[in-house]
């Protein structure tokens, strides 16, 4: 190591070169957070009000309330379980707007209010997770109906004198005799009414919501069959399920695997046979070694010098000496019959090489043992000193 100036082999990379590395990678997370934030705000106005009877909104329902308002049906709005079971009644048609959310609780607890309180109970587009609580004699069909403006086809007084309505959606199917069927989509119903054993009351089950629409109540008989399927008690009760419900936060024992969808176990074996599949193909073949030539061969000068290099650098002037000397020791041991465990021992390979020199044996401790070398200079002194004294080793 010398004090000439020295070309620097790496360098931070500036504010430009940084910039030009990553821009690309900047833009498209822009890109994709807008798009994110787009669509977000396309399905928040669409969603917007949605079944909710104080909505102005195409896909709102404050039509169909103003219509029954002035048929002298009262409408209130309820967004708590407790409020929509104090509401039941044998006056009271309870319309639940989105089933599916109530939790399994929640639903037990409803259908054990409304069951008896003689009233009639209209549940608005629901699944398998809520019909087999609040209406168990109803099952839904997986295939759902591609026709959306369906015939009646049932003895349903409400049905037959509203005629053909926008009714197709999820089909069902019922295994109660006395239940009313209506608009059947290839053999299956999207409307089911089901009576309660009392005779008093009964259960709606209506496959798609868009006879309450504001933007859809004017067409075909929907609003006819609105208004006669919720306007046959004096107070409708319009329960919209929240969140923010108390008894929504009660999963009653459910554990998380229980929230998973049925097939979520079969579907985590396939992903796992798909890993293993995968890891197999690129896995290295089983074989003989081959070899390979090096796409670039470094001269072992370069490598030292590259070293040297950032040992400067850092100023490492004691890891550098530290480096020669253990690496002259390591040589000397071989050469002199000093194991090499015990080549770094100075009790050890001390008087073993005093009988190989011919100077004096004193400054051996210095030179191979030594503190660190005060500059660059005394660390050239010293790299040409530990040669020495290996060539003069090697010559005895």
């Amino acid at each position: 190591m010398t004090e000439a100036a020295l070309a620097p082999t790496s360098s931070s990379p500036t504010a430009r070169q940084f910039w030009t590395r990553t821009r690309g990678i900047v833009l498209a997370l822009v890109l994709l957070l807008a798009a994110a934030v787009a669509i977000a705000a396309v399905r928040s106005d669409a969603r917007h009000g949605r079944l909710d009877p104080r909505s102005a909104d195409p896909s709102g329902s404050k039509a169909v309330v103003r219509l029954l308002a002035d048929r002298g049906v009262s409408t209130r709005v309820v967004t708590t379980l407790g409020e929509a079971r104090s509401a039941a009644g044998p006056d009271t048609t309870l319309l639940i707007a989105s089933p599916d959310l109530l939790t399994k609780r929640q639903q037990t607890l409803l259908h054990t209010t409304t069951e008896p309180s003689g009233g009639r109970t209209v549940l608005i587009s629901p699944g398998s997770p809520s019909l087999g609580v609040l209406a168990p004699e109803v099952t839904a069909d997986p295939a759902v109906s591609f026709d959306s403006t369906l015939s009646p086809r049932c003895g349903l007084p409400a049905a037959r004198s509203a005629g053909s309505a926008d009714t197709g959606g999820i089909r069902y199917s019922t295994t109660d005799p006395d239940a009313d069927t209506c608009y059947p989509s290839d053999g299956l119903p999207t409307l089911v009414r089901v009576p309660d054993p009392s005779g008093s009351g009964d259960t709606v089950v209506l496959g798609a919501p868009d006879i309450l629409y504001n933007d859809r109540l004017d067409e075909q008989g929907n609003a006819s069959l609105a208004l006669q399927l919720l306007g046959s008690r004096t107070h409708l009760v319009w329960y919209l399920p929240s969140l923010s419900d108390d008894s929504a936060t009660d999963m009653d024992g459910q554990s998380f695997f229980d929230l998973l969808p049925p097939g979520w176990l079969w579907g985590t074996l396939q992903l796992f046979i798909a890993a293993v599949v995968a890891a197999l193909w690129r896995a290295r073949r089983m074989g003989p070694l081959v070899p390979e030539r090096l796409p670039v061969v470094v001269r072992a000068s370069e490598t030292a010098e590259g070293r040297a290099r950032l040992y400067r650098k850092a100023a490492a002037r004691d890891r550098a000496a530290t480096a020669l000397r253990s690496a002259t020791r390591t040589r000397l041991a071989p050469l002199i019959g000093v194991p090499p465990v015990q080549a770094h021992a100075p009790e050890t390979l001390l008087p073993a090489l005093a009988t190989h020199v011919h100077g004096d044996p004193q400054a051996l401790l210095p030179l191979l043992f030594g503190p660190p070398p005060r500059d660059d200079a005394a660390l050239v002194s010293l790299a040409d000193q530990l040669d020495a004294l290996e060539r003069e080793v090697r010559i005895s």
